[in-house]
């Protein structure tokens, strides 16, 4: 039976390799990634062929027994999974951010917004530079990043006559956490934690979580605050979103994520087409 499953699964990945070098062979453009296409490509490429950019952002915080930098894993394996879907080019990731209150953690990052602001403005007025008309954020961490976020982008948007779309990812796939795990999730909980899972599962680490002891759900607004945060994994609802490590939902959460997202994308860049915006 061992033999049986370790042919099958030395197959999927035979198979998933044709897949990808199929796909990279029949694409419009050499490589969907910024920062490993020549100038020559990108200007034969952008606008002419692709007017859409994808801007993974996100920090280095804790997050529970996954690696610290999920906030960046996961909106740049979103990308990478979605760029030929939405037909759209690929920036480089954004791994620092505005943490907040697990700044204090061993390996956290916290970058003030009066220093991200203009930062982030800077790169969004580049990608406008370079012939992008429609420009999406994948945002992987939340607190005062996502709106910052969204007040430059729909800055940059109005004084730059472009369109821009910022998703939190997490947020935004609330109704497939719920569908696939029964519950709601948290900060580095069942639904991140899978997520991760599913993109590399060597980075997640099931023999050092102990338990809920773990886990401190977030307070409802306006009754108390801690600083530093004193647990590495934030839920979102009492008794809900403890990790449970389970493969198979992880890789279907995972789909149904990207599936989703690149949906959005594409019905949003559709229907801006149509207004004539």
């Amino acid at each position: 039976m061992k033999l049986k499953n370790t042919l099958g699964l030395g197959l999927l990945g035979t198979l998933l390799f044709v897949n990808i070098a199929l796909a990279q062979e029949n694409d419009s453009v050499p490589t969907r990634e910024m920062d490993r296409i020549n100038w020559m490509d990108f200007k034969a490429s952008v606008p002419s062929k692709v007017n859409t950019v994808l801007l993974p952002t996100g920090t280095l915080e804790p997050h529970g027994v996954a690696n610290n930098g999920a906030d960046n894993t996961a909106p740049t394996a979103i990308a990478k999974t979605i760029a030929r879907r939405t037909n759209a080019m690929i920036a480089p990731t954004l791994p620092y951010g505005i943490t907040g209150s697990m700044e204090a953690y061993p390996g956290a990052f916290q970058i003030s917004e009066a220093a991200y602001r203009p930062f982030i403005k800077q790169i969004l007025e580049g990608l406008v530079k370079n012939g992008f008309r429609n420009i999406i954020i994948l945002n992987g961490h939340g607190g005062g990043q996502t709106a910052v976020l969204q007040s430059v982008a729909a800055e940059v948007a109005t004084e730059r006559r472009v369109r821009t779309l910022v998703v939190n990812w997490w947020s935004f796939a609330s109704d497939e956490t719920k569908e696939v795990f029964g519950e709601d999730g948290g900060h580095a909980g069942w639904n991140e934690t899978a997520f991760i899972q599913a993109i590399d599962k060597t980075l997640v680490h099931p023999e050092k979580y102990t338990g809920p002891e773990m886990t401190t759900p977030y307070p409802p607004a306006g009754t108390y605050s801690a600083v530093p945060f004193p647990s590495s994994i934030g839920l979102y609802q009492k008794g809900q979103g403890f990790p449970k490590f389970d493969q198979a939902k992880a890789d279907l959460y995972f789909k149904k994520v990207t599936d989703k997202i690149a949906a959005l994308i594409n019905n949003t860049v559709k229907k801006w087409d149509l207004a004539g915006l």
